[in-house]
């Protein structure tokens, strides 16, 4: 028989021991940890009648995480995807749990079996080149704040940075002078540089001569001077794109993102003919392989695929099976 195992202290142990100190995660893995563990709690709560601080180990089972899970997609609305990293940092936890409780290693083992799901792999959405130059003409730049959008817009679509290390940016991390980059912080705590073009830079110059606000340590700051939230870049980069809808249509049709600022770069560079391993270093990937999904997403590269090849000549017609057994199959 096991013994019962609290959860709370566990649970606790895992972001402070685990995830910080032993693993340094980041504070983005860290917020979309505790973000998981926060609406596993509040379900559990209300479906064990019972307070998060109150429970054992042994309570939170696999039937009660497949449920959750299951409520996040259906009643929530939540992606496949997004579902898939709530399971990833449910599996994580359980991993360090099965180090800390032995005695719940088959409850533990029946937890992480929980697989994830299979979803239709979207092609990487990006701009065309006149959506983004309508894009950049957009914010007003007699104002402040039009001048730090167009900043904002211009370096993100032309280093393809993410959108964390693009609210994270600091004045210091702009080094000017012969080879000027952004020197950044990245996934997986990976540093890399990333380098600005010269008309990038001209704006970014002219950009560190307006009035600083606040202690004046963000380089793309808010109207108090402090970082960027997620709905404040959201917020600018939809305002903006109703504005650029009106001289380029297609945009009303497209949800702009940092994320597909990004794509557009990895693209550009990718149909400037640049090197698969260049464009993983240059966006800070963990493997050339992730740039794949780039080439898959470009028309324009398979096309000139296609001129280079000679069409095969075949008699036109249609293979008919001749067994009845092959018909049926054939026919499924």
């Amino acid at each position: 028989m096991t013994t019962s195992a609290d959860f709370a202290p566990l649970l606790e142990r895992f972001f402070t021991q685990r995830l910080m100190q032993q693993r340094q995660a980041s504070p983005h893995t860290i917020s979309s940890y505790r973000d998981t563990f926060r609406q596993l709690m509040k379900f559990v709560q209300q479906r064990l009648h019972k307070l998060p601080s109150h429970l054992h180990l042994e309570e939170i089972d696999a039937p009660l995480i497949v449920a959750f899970l299951d409520q996040l997609e259906k009643q929530q609305g939540l992606s496949v995807r997004s579902r898939n990293l709530r399971l990833t940092a449910i599996h994580s936890f359980f991993r360090y749990a099965a180090l800390e409780t032995p005695t719940h290693s088959a409850q533990i083992q029946r937890v992480l079996a929980i697989p994830s799901k299979r979803f239709t792999r979207t092609l990487v959405p990006f701009l065309t080149r006149p959506e983004v130059d309508a894009l950049l003409a957009a914010p007003d730049q007699r104002t402040w704040s039009g001048r730090r959008d167009h900043a904002f817009l211009l370096a993100a679509v032309q280093t393809g940075l993410r959108l964390s290390e693009m609210t994270g940016l600091k004045r210091e991390d702009l080094v000017l002078g012969v080879g000027a980059h952004f020197r950044v912080i990245g996934k997986g705590r990976k540093e890399r540089c990333t380098p600005i073009a010269k008309s990038t830079l001209a704006v970014l110059k002219a950009w560190l001569r307006e009035p600083q606000r606040g202690d004046g340590d963000v380089l793309f700051p808010n109207a108090r001077g402090e970082r960027l939230t997620v709905h404040g870049v959201q917020y600018l980069l939809n305002k903006h794109r109703n504005t650029a809808s009106k001289i380029c249509p297609s945009l009303n049709q497209k949800r702009v993102t940092v994320h597909r600022l990004r794509h557009t770069m990895a693209m550009d560079l990718l149909q400037a003919g640049v090197d698969r391993s260049v464009i993983a270093l240059w966006l800070g990937h963990e493997s050339v392989e992730t740039t794949q999904i780039y080439l898959e997403a470009t028309l324009a590269m398979k096309e000139q695929a296609l001129a280079q090849t000679s069409p095969p000549r075949g008699k036109p017609g249609r293979y008919r099976p001749t067994d009845r057994l092959l018909t049926f199959l054939s026919n499924l």
